[in-house]
């Protein structure tokens, strides 16, 4: 499923990671998608922090490393997600985890 990444009820855009794990890895074939926009196909993508697709579709499936962070028409900028391309990594939930919370980490090569 779809995980945000950035807490419920806050005042940005939310920038959506699947598969839902952090950090991301490029071999994992990530789709990232801007929601919260309300007008289909106004999405402005910026990766490395420079403007990189202006009037872009809500989802993207990223083909290269970098940071990547989604704003629309009338909203914040998103978070920033990282996409590595790294051999080994150490995966955790993408969504918010609690104190307490039962967490299942994957180590994947």
């Amino acid at each position: 499923g779809w995980c945000p990444l950035s807490p419920a009820g806050a005042q940005t855009t939310q920038l959506l990671v699947e598969p839902p794990w952090m950090p991301a890895v490029l071999w994992d074939r990530v789709t990232l998608t801007c929601q919260g926009l309300g007008t289909s196909g106004a999405t402005t993508w910026y990766k490395d922090g420079q403007r990189w697709w202006q009037k872009g579709p809500d989802y993207i499936t990223v083909t290269k490393t970098g940071t990547y962070m989604c704003d629309g028409p009338g909203t914040r900028r998103s978070p920033s997600m990282k996409v590595l391309n790294e051999w080994l990594v150490l995966q955790g939930p993408a969504w918010p985890q609690l104190d307490g919370d039962t967490v299942t980490l994957h180590c994947r090569s």
